[in-house]
């Protein structure tokens, strides 16, 4: 007698989790009648980050749904914006992606971001505390159970991490309120209050600054400014509006 056995057709938008022999079509699993469809869904490789619906044999079941023999599994990406549960909405980032904590910082989001790699157990264990939806490349860690909430960053691009996160998350946009360097509020700030934080030929050329409540850094709208201020502007454009 052949081992129980189900179908598992994952959407192309998760092919890339997938071993490429499995890419194509249904695949065949064996089950046990004990192991959730959820552990199933991770031994192809997909963390549960990704999952938005799982239907067998066309009607909704939850992760915890232990599959029998002979069920047809869609394993459906998430939907866009995604909602995560509790309020308000914020982020930590692991140590490879800097670039991408600082764009969020720039655009008001609240980010933690991991400068030195703390470990994955510490990560998830933040995520939880703090209920931050976890960002990264890393599958094994979004695969812990601990986590609050994660996402998956897609590609290595600083740009289109940027678009990915926003694109699916929604957050609300409130450019040039956050430290980029240390995540704290900006409030602003007397060129004499920041004096002492600044060059000479800044203090001459300028006279409009803002300073982080946290960790006292001054901002003013020096030479990358107009850089930034195009990352801005794009991200208030495709993103701003109501979705």
């Amino acid at each position: 007698m052949s081992s129980p056995e189900i179908q598992v057709d994952v959407a192309p938008e998760l092919a890339l989790f997938v071993p490429h022999a499995r890419r194509t079509g249904p695949t065949a699993l064996a089950v046990d009648g004990v192991s959730t469809l959820g552990h199933v869904v991770e031994s192809l490789g997909v963390p549960l980050t990704e999952v938005g619906t799982l239907s067998v044999d066309g009607r909704a079941v939850s992760a915890a749904h232990i599959p029998a023999h002979g069920e047809s599994v869609t394993v459906h990406p998430v939907a866009r914006p995604q909602q995560v549960p509790g309020a308000p909405l914020r982020f930590l980032l692991d140590v490879h992606l800097g670039t991408l904590a600082r764009r969020l910082r720039l655009l008001g989001v609240d980010t933690a971001y991991e400068s030195t790699d703390i470990g994955d157990p510490a990560l998830a264990a933040r995520s939880a505390a703090e209920r931050r939806v976890l960002l990264s490349r890393d599958r094994g860690l979004l695969r812990r159970r601990e986590l609050w909430a994660g996402g998956y960053v897609y590609s290595t691009s600083p740009d289109d991490q940027l678009h990915d996160t926003l694109d699916r998350f929604a957050p609300a946009l409130r450019p040039w309120t956050r430290c980029t360097a240390c995540n704290g509020l900006l409030r602003p700030a007397t060129k004499e209050e920041v004096a002492d934080r600044l060059a000479d030929g800044t203090q001459r050329s300028y006279d409009v600054f803002a300073q982080c409540a946290e960790c006292g850094r001054a901002y003013w709208k020096g030479a990358h400014h107009e850089r930034l201020e195009a990352v801005v502007a794009r991200a208030l454009r495709e993103f701003a509006g109501d979705r």
